[in-house]
């Protein structure tokens, strides 16, 4: 079955981004894209999926966030389109933003109780059908001719499995990843068939039962922040929610992900083509315009730009800024 609709969390709080998220919303931080514009990450999100060839998408939110981002969303009001008059590329983005608009959908996540509740809020939304899911805090750049969205979805369409990205990640970055195990499929030698699901291992927890064949020392299988799963998730979900199943006190998603993989649903895990760039911190943030810099019309700006700078002298920079 075609994969049609897509599952974006953006229920988070940013608190990490404080305080720059004290007044706008962690999803809504402006980022320049790859055609030089400057957008709200949620829509650079939103295009990744629709450019992918999803047809619908759904934003889970919280209370707080939904104003903002439907606002975002609404038609320019006529006196305001004046303001772009003879700016072409303003009028033509303002197109593109309600071409969007036609496509999205709203569930509200009312208290923060885990990824996992919040991914099960979408349920109604998906019904009966396979959905990507990704997450409202991670941009992507692609390695290949292909979105990351786009990988995803070709892998999905050749083996019909549930599915989540992955990435090759050194161990001292264990802390902040789920991680998976499992055996190489010879017919996509960069697809595994899971046999172990951990969220956020030690790097002693990960030496013993997640190394992975074929990989450097070190280096382990990492969620890449996106996901094909077929609508079985959300029995998963259901689970944890009606038996209190909590870790850290919220229900989390890669428990329902490995109760999935225990009931015998195949899942897959694949290496994606590309990088991952975590806007909910503030180095991720800034590496996540870095990335898309160098990858946009911009590029040879910004990398002279980038020349000049790291051939400023140290002792012309302030003490406060030194390394």
């Amino acid at each position: 079955m075609k994969v049609r609709k897509a599952v974006i969390t953006a229920a988070g709080r940013g608190t990490r981004m404080y305080p720059a998220t004290t007044t706008i919303q962690k999803e809504m931080l402006p980022i320049m894209d790859r055609d030089g514009i400057c957008k709200p990450a949620i829509q650079i999100i939103i295009e990744e999926a629709l450019d992918s060839g999803i047809e619908e998408v759904c934003l889970v939110v919280n209370p707080h966030n939904r104003g903002q981002i439907e606002q975002h969303f609404a038609p320019l009001p006529p006196e305001e389109l004046k303001l772009f008059k003879g700016k072409e590329w303003a009028l033509l983005q303002s197109a593109q933003i309600q071409q969007i608009a036609a496509r999205l959908h709203f569930v509200v996540q009312e208290k923060p109780e885990g990824y996992g509740h919040a991914v099960y809020q979408a349920r109604e939304f998906v019904g009966d059908e396979p959905f990507l899911l990704m997450l409202g805090d991670h941009i992507y750049t692609s390695g290949s001719d292909k979105r990351c969205a786009r990988q995803a979805l070709d892998v999905y369409e050749e083996f019909e499995a549930n599915l989540s990205a992955v990435q090759q990640t050194p161990a001292e970055l264990l802390h902040l990843f789920g991680t998976v195990a499992g055996e190489r499929i010879s017919e996509n030698p960069a697809t595994y068939s899971v046999e172990t699901i951990f969220e956020k291992p030690t790097e002693e927890y990960a030496e013993k039962h997640l190394r992975q064949a074929g990989l450097l020392h070190g280096m382990y299988l990492c969620f890449f922040g996106m996901h094909i799963m077929k609508p079985a998730i959300f029995d998963c979900l259901q689970y944890a929610i009606d038996n209190d199943l909590r870790e850290k006190g919220e229900f989390q998603f890669t428990s329902a992900q490995d109760r999935l993989r225990e009931t015998g649903d195949r899942y897959l895990a694949f290496e994606a083509v590309g990088d991952r760039h975590d806007i909910g911190i503030p180095f991720g943030y800034a590496q996540t315009q870095a990335a898309l810099a160098i990858h946009s019309v911009y590029k040879e700006q910004m990398l002279a730009s980038l020349v000049r700078q790291l051939a400023v002298p140290q002792k012309n920079i302030p003490e406060a800024f030194r390394s």
